[in-house]
């Protein structure tokens, strides 16, 4: 079931809404995760290298995991694969939730990575197959969802440990709502975009057809721009978001109230941009925006880290927000355009190139031990330059 063109952006069929509500708990559960970083690791009494293994075990073990799920992505398999990846999920937050060790925290968030894959990212390829006219414009509004849940997240936390709760109770509650939302998938009726409904076009796909085409991907170079570009624009996006309450309480030297208010500027500044993007994308060409925003954020975020009055680095941090936003939905919709009707692919070559994102976290999280964070910060600048670099000349390439 194809959206027409003419419908408006924010009328939204009850499929769309759905994979909508997905991305929302995935990013919901993300952003508390990230915000309760300092309260996770002062309960384990945690170094910096274990907060990044926090990211970095699952990645990897999801990096094994995933590219499996993918053979099975483009078949009739989908619907199911989305359901169960949605139950794990939800099983993983809530084992973190009840952890009693930082073991036990890190087996839940490694059940919970490669779930994530099954059910976020053949969510998020099923909305794409679902309107493949509008990718980015889908996208946009993918990302408006995680926006949305990205302030909700660290709000909810916040409200539940002024209440005097733990931040267990977040992860718990965000597990079961999860699980509900997986199960809801069941209720949907045949689509094309879930595989549930025959494509008289097309043959059946099987695994063995899968792999043979994602090699082929792999191969090609408009592929990897694609993912590179996705891999060092993240330096802006999650691994900044990851670093921001860390940044605020060790090396500015705020209150955990105070990089509290940082976070949610960040992320009520990024819900602005995100939804401003999505008209924006119907008048203007998402590269010529991308190259734009990386050239302006390559001169503000500099600024952010020099500047030592609190209030002007809160202003900086906004206007960053602010601009890259769109980042991940432009260029993750140039991936899906590349990819074609061979969407769940994603998992397997998104995957190709998240070796890099996994190793990361732990990477800061030594470079950090050896010369403190702020200096991290800093490589945090070659993602607007990468962007520059790499970018194509014409929406086309």
């Amino acid at each position: 079931m194809t959206v027409p063109k003419s419908r408006p952006w924010w009328r939204l069929t009850f499929f769309v809404f759905l994979m909508l509500i997905i991305e929302f708990m995935d990013e919901f559960a993300y952003s508390a995760l990230e915000a309760a970083r300092p309260l996770i690791r002062d309960d384990f009494a945690l170094n910096y290298i274990q907060v990044g293994l926090i990211t970095t075990i699952p990645i990897l073990v999801a990096i094994v995991i995933e590219p499996i799920i993918g053979l099975f992505a483009d078949t009739d398999k989908r619907r199911l694969l989305l359901v169960g990846g949605g139950v794990l999920f939800g099983t993983g937050l809530i084992v973190q939730g009840v952890s009693t060790s930082f073991i036990l925290f890190l087996m839940g968030a490694t059940i919970q990575a490669p779930a994530s894959g099954a059910f976020v990212n053949i969510a998020q390829a099923s909305l794409m197959d679902d309107a493949p006219d509008r990718r980015e414009n889908r996208m946009a509004q993918w990302t408006l969802s995680g926006s949305l849940a990205v302030v909700i997240g660290p709000l909810i936390l916040t409200a539940i440990v002024l209440l005097g709760e733990s931040w267990r109770l977040f992860f718990v509650g965000s597990g079961v709502l999860s699980i509900l939302v997986a199960l809801w998938v069941l209720r949907l009726p045949s689509n094309r975009a879930l595989r549930t409904e025959n494509n008289d076009d097309a043959p059946p796909s099987n695994a063995r057809d899968n792999l043979r085409i994602a090699i082929n991907f792999l191969r090609s170079w408009i592929i990897w721009r694609w993912l590179i570009l996705l891999e060092f624009s993240n330096f802006m996006l999650d691994v900044l978001f990851s670093l921001l309450a860390l940044y605020f309480v060790d090396v500015v030297g705020v209150t955990q109230a105070q990089a509290g208010l940082a976070i949610a500027i960040w992320t009520g500044v990024g819900l602005i941009g995100d939804f401003l993007l999505i008209p924006l994308l119907d008048r203007v060409r998402g590269l010529l925006y991308l190259r734009f925003s990386a050239g302006v954020i390559l001169i503000l975020f500099p600024l952010f880290l020099l500047v030592e009055v609190w209030e002007l680095k809160l202003f900086l941090l906004g206007i960053i927000g602010l601009f890259n936003a769109g980042w991940y939905a432009i260029l993750q919709g140039k991936l899906y355009d590349t990819l074609g009707e061979n969407s769940g692919a994603v998992l397997i070559v998104g995957n190709a190139s998240g070796i890099f994102g996994a190793l990361l976290p732990i990477f800061f999280g030594v470079l950090a031990e050896l010369y403190g964070l702020s200096v991290v910060m800093w490589l945090l600048l070659i993602a607007p330059v990468v962007l520059l670099i790499m970018l194509p000349r014409e929406s086309s390439s």
